[in-house]
């Protein structure tokens, strides 16, 4: 599965070029939409990690593979950099060459992991997902991860068109994607022991508040540095969330049970981001930088508010709990 994503990841570069040669829109579109496939299969590594890991390991393992994205972050937006103008007039067209390649690297790279087919026994049984999906924790470590990433994919996506329409320069977008990325990765080298340390209810916390503290900084103004901070700190605030809720999705299932739930919930996550891909170029046209930003701040105030009731509900079972254990001295 992970080298047929691959391979997609291949044929978008490929295709993307020739779009671009070509001065095809809708052959673009359908090379950014294999793009989709292959970014799909990359966010399932993080749960095939903490699969194959002890159940204490598991928020490290997949802090450890979000913390692979450094690389992309330093390395992506250089090499649009250094390869967008080869092809003249064709801008990109060469980017897109270097993107087929990164993806054959990757190709070749995941032939050689072991990753054992699952037994039959793991496949089939369990909960009804119905059943798993009502559980307050799970709606809340959903829902996190429902506002997280398409709120961080919103403003992140509207941020190079604002530049541009407020008079920066493409060098000034790609330096602030460039350090958004290392923002959004960075932190994985130490998230899942903050989670181990302090739970994920609170990383998530943390990270739904500092996309506000984004949003705060994107209203304050539209100078570079104003951009360059608003994507930083947006990009620190998507990782505690993300991989705060990732982890509390977890918790929520059995081992026979998480194929099921795992994809449920990357359904939901990327679903509603691409609604909100397609919502902030609409968003900024008629509305604004300023709107865009606004839009933030009431999703970040429901996940809080769900997140708490969660923990509390939680809370309570587990004093119910203890209140039903007898007495050994009775």
């Amino acid at each position: 599965a992970f080298i047929v994503g691959t391979f997609c990841g291949t044929l978008t570069g490929a295709l993307g070029a020739f779009a671009i040669l070509h001065s095809s829109f809708w052959l673009f579109c359908g090379a950014t939409f294999l793009g989709g496939l292959y970014g799909a299969v990359a966010q399932s590594y993080r749960f095939a990690a903490a699969d194959g890991a002890s159940v204490a390991f598991r928020p490290k393992a997949v802090s450890w593979v979000m913390a692979g994205g450094v690389f992309a972050g330093v390395l992506g937006p250089q090499l649009v950099q250094w390869t967008m103008d080869i092809w003249p007039p064709y801008l990109f067209a060469f980017s897109f060459v270097m993107q087929a390649l990164v993806a054959l690297v990757a190709m070749a790279v995941l032939s050689g992991v072991d990753a054992p087919k699952p037994a039959a026994a793991d496949l089939h049984g369990g909960r009804p997902l119905l059943e798993i999906a009502k559980q307050p924790r799970f709606i809340a470590a959903a829902l996190c991860g429902v506002i997280a990433y398409p709120m961080m994919n919103l403003v992140m996506t509207s941020a190079p068109l604002a530049m541009k329409m407020c008079g920066l320069t493409v060098s000034d977008s790609n330096f602030g994607i460039q350090w958004h990325i290392v923002a959004m990765y960075g932190p994985s080298f130490f998230t899942g022991s903050l989670i181990a340390r302090f739970g994920a209810p609170r990383i998530v916390a943390l990270g739904l508040a500092l996309e506000a503290v984004a949003a705060m900084i994107g209203l304050s103004g539209i100078t570079a540095p104003h951009f360059w901070a608003t994507l930083f700190v947006l990009g620190v605030g998507w990782n505690f969330a993300f991989v705060g809720a990732s982890a509390l999705v977890l918790e929520t299932h059995r081992p026979q049970e998480r194929n099921k739930v795992q994809a449920f919930n990357d359904f939901l996550v990327f679903g509603m981001m691409a609604i909100g891909s397609f919502s902030s170029g609409q968003l900024l046209a008629h509305y604004g930088w300023n709107a865009v930003n606004w839009v933030v701040f009431p999703p970040v105030l429901l996940g809080l508010a769900v997140l708490s009731l969660a923990s509390f509900a939680r809370r309570r079972a587990k004093l119910r709990a203890l209140e039903e254990i007898p007495d050994p001295s009775i």
